[in-house]
This record gives structure tokens, sequence and C-alpha cells, in this order.
């Protein structure tokens, strides 16, 4: 994630105030109460480690990381942009992985 994107996302957040939520964010939420976690398949192409969802309805979603900390946080910024939800609300979105060596990611 670049650095002009991050300033460019809080930049918007502080211009809308602190009580605004994107629409993505609400959909994202409702999107894992009624479909429940997003499940993703991991493998290893040379020096890079793999994320590809099985189970997301809107397509797929796929990304990569060179460690898992790297892939972990790959898979969440991947999780927030196919919502359309700027990184500045990843606090607020909430993403996580299901347990440590869950292969599923859901709201916290």
């Amino acid at each position: 994630m670049s650095v002009a994107k991050i300033a460019f996302d809080r930049i918007l957040r502080a211009i809308r105030g602190n009580g605004y939520v994107p629409l993505g964010l609400f959909e994202l939420s409702q999107y894992f109460r009624q479909f429940g976690s997003i499940k993703f398949k991991f493998s290893k192409e040379g020096e890079r480690l793999i994320a590809v969802s099985e189970n997301y309805r809107y397509g797929s979603i796929v990304t990569s990381g060179a460690t898992p900390e790297e892939l972990d946080k790959n898979i969440k910024d991947a999780i927030l942009t196919s919502f359309s939800v700027p990184s500045a609300y990843a606090k607020d979105a909430k993403v996580q992985r299901e347990g440590e060596r869950s292969e599923e990611y859901a709201l916290a």
C-alpha cells in the first residue's frame, strides 16, 4: 500500500469527520453477517506466498506476500479493497483471521 494512498485516505477521513462511515464498510459488515467468513487457499510460487479466496460470492480475491505476516496484512487489505473500503478504515472494519492457523477471515 503506497504512502500516497494512506495519506489520501486519512485526508478524506479528516474532511468527512469521524462519524462518517463509507458505504463499503456497511456492505462488508452485511456480507459477513449474511455469508460468514471468507476462506482462502494458500500456496507458494517461488519465494511468494499466494492466497486465493475459495468462497467469496462476488468473484475471487487474490493476493500475495513474501512472509506470512505480509500475506495476512495483504489479505485484509484485499478484502477491504473488494468492498471499496479505504485503508484509513481498516481498524473500523475489524477484519481478522479466525485463529492463528485458520484459513478464514471474518469480522472481529
